[in-house]
């Protein structure tokens, strides 16, 4: 792949940037605290300020990486205000292959805003880093998270029977891809 690391996007709506750290008190507001957001992620709630300040510090951090891709989602229309995140939780260099995470606070579902950012990063990984596989999970319960997926055209795959972790506890993932080849034939 031809890494680029976090470069700004722009879609109708959304602007998807690097976060800075005075994102921290937007993202605690919006969505880090928020339980019905993490129900089905890795990732408990954070319970003060100083974690999500953490966390954004390690991510800014990590900005210097070229292979490194956590967009803060900010809706044109609210200003400069992080309401979510998508970025890349797993790569393989070898398979050329990015697998995306997202999640957005839940005063914001169900506006298809998770749709549109995820399919600006898809064009991004399969036009500019030249990626040749995204794929994303989500526990079969989380049927919201799924629909995302297939809205932006990825392919239900299957389930992987206990083969992820959540707050849930140990549960199936359910699995969906799209590669380049089918991306470049649309």
């Amino acid at each position: 792949m031809i890494h680029k690391g976090t470069i700004q996007i722009e879609t109708p709506r959304l602007i998807l940037r690097r976060f800075v750290m005075s994102d921290s008190v937007a993202a605690f507001a919006n969505w880090t605290n928020d339980a019905k957001v993490t129900e089905f992620l890795r990732w408990k709630p954070h319970e003060n300020l100083a974690v999500t300040k953490q966390i954004i510090k390690m991510w800014v951090d990590d900005y210097a990486k070229d292979n490194f891709y956590q967009w803060a989602i900010v809706l044109k229309e609210n200003g400069d205000a992080p309401i979510g995140t998508i970025s890349v939780v797993e790569q393989n260099e070898e398979l050329n292959l990015v697998q995306i995470g997202y999640c957005i606070g839940s005063k914001w579902w169900h506006q298809g805003i998770t749709s549109e950012a995820f399919a600006a990063v898809i064009a991004f990984f399969f036009e500019q880093v030249k990626a040749n596989r995204i794929e994303s999970e989500h526990d079969p319960r989380n049927v919201n998270s799924g629909k995302v997926m297939q809205k932006c055209g990825l392919r239900f795959e299957g389930i992987l029977r206990q083969a992820d972790v959540s707050n849930k506890g140990i549960v199936d993932a359910a699995m969906y891809s799209i590669l380049a080849q089918e991306y470049f034939a649309k």
